[in-house]
């Protein structure tokens, strides 16, 4: 069962990493492509090191349970935003994730204002972890031809459609979900 303490190091890790994305953004739109790349492979790697260091050290907690995905969510719509004001990443793309995001978070909040237990109640969807994996590797590919002058153009597509089709599958997982534990709580008052 995960403890109410804040201060662990996995949850600092989490901490790091949302105070990476300004960084991020300075070194983008400094032009400075390979600080902006090495920031992101930071974040990235600072997303599976405190969920390790979680369950190795037994320091799962509710406060890490809510910012971890939010960390995430926090560098993917800033990353896609710099990508996309920039024509690297398609704006419909951008619009899809961000606008999933903002359901997710606006529903989860939404749940918490109604007295639902979300943290109890929502486990990361596998569909939800793909789509974190697929928009990294989009903003990832972008960032490593940028930074290194490669043509990564091929992957695009696919990987654009493929990313857009699992956006679209989680953010219907998730808001099918949230529905059904938001007529649970109306249920149980009246």
């Amino acid at each position: 069962m995960p403890s109410r303490k804040i201060w662990t190091i996995p949850n600092l890790i989490t901490i790091f990493r949302i105070l990476l994305t300004p960084g991020f953004v300075i070194a983008y739109l400094d032009s400075n492509f390979l600080a902006a790349w090495l920031l992101f492979m930071v974040a990235g790697i600072s997303d599976g090191l405190d969920g390790f260091l979680a369950r190795l050290m037994k320091q799962r907690t509710e406060f890490g349970a809510m910012i971890d995905p939010l960390a995430d969510k926090i560098l993917l719509v800033t990353s896609f935003i710099c990508l996309t004001a920039q024509g690297y990443i398609p704006v419909w793309l951008t619009v899809l994730a961000v606008s999933r995001d903002l359901i997710i978070v606006g529903g989860l909040f939404l749940l918490k204002f109604y007295g639902v237990d979300v943290e109890k109640k929502i486990d990361p969807l596998r569909s939800s972890k793909i789509t974190t994996a697929l928009q990294l590797l989009v903003v990832f590919s972008v960032l490593t031809g940028l930074a290194f002058g490669f043509d990564v153009s091929f992957l695009s597509p696919g990987v654009e459609i493929v990313t857009a089709f699992f956006t679209c599958i989680s953010g219907a997982v998730y808001l099918r979900r949230g529905l059904v534990m938001f007529s649970d709580e109306v249920e149980k008052r009246t």
